[in-house]
């Protein structure tokens, strides 16, 4: 006669933290102003403007966006405003930098927020593997968050977690 398998994880007082659970739902762009530029290098004020008069800011509706220049240009910061401006009532936030500065900072605003008195005096896991764009930077502002109130702090999966911290 078998056994019934009892989940100890489960019934633990471990509590896990999920960064991927908190992904913010919206497609990311990577918006490359080079092509506005003269040979990429260049940026002219005036045929710019007509650039981002002319541009189709709707397709960007609820949208992540990073604003960015591939080439080598000096872009000064008041090209990066008026496009934001156009982007604003569209996208859900622009930035200027990468796709990995982009999640970086919607995880900074998510961790800011996030509840955590769940997580007092138990011993918390901070799950490793997802299988969305979860941020280092973002692990690391959650411990911090976690570090005053939690028992303890693991990271990776209940089976093979690597201790981090634990309140003396």
């Amino acid at each position: 006669m078998a056994e019934e398998i009892i989940n100890r994880v489960a019934n633990s007082k471990l509590k896990v933290v999920d960064l991927e659970d908190y992904y913010p739902r919206g497609n990311r762009i990577l918006f490359d102003i080079k092509d506005w530029l003269l040979e990429g290098l260049v940026l002219r004020e005036k045929e710019f403007r007509i650039f981002v008069a002319e541009h189709d800011w709707s397709q960007y509706q609820d949208c992540y966006v990073a604003l960015h220049c591939s080439t080598d240009a000096i872009v000064p910061d008041w090209a990066y405003m008026l496009i934001s401006i156009e982007l604003q009532p569209y996208s859900k936030l622009s930035i200027i930098g990468t796709l990995e500065n982009l999640e970086s900072i919607l995880y900074s605003e998510i961790i800011s927020n996030l509840e955590v008195s769940e997580f007092k005096d138990a011993p918390v896991i901070i799950k490793g593997c997802s299988h969305k764009p979860v941020p280092s930077n973002a692990l690391v502002l959650l411990s911090q968050k976690l570090k005053p109130i939690a028992k303890s702090i693991m990271f990776g999966e209940a089976c093979s977690s690597v201790p981090l911290f634990k309140k003396k």
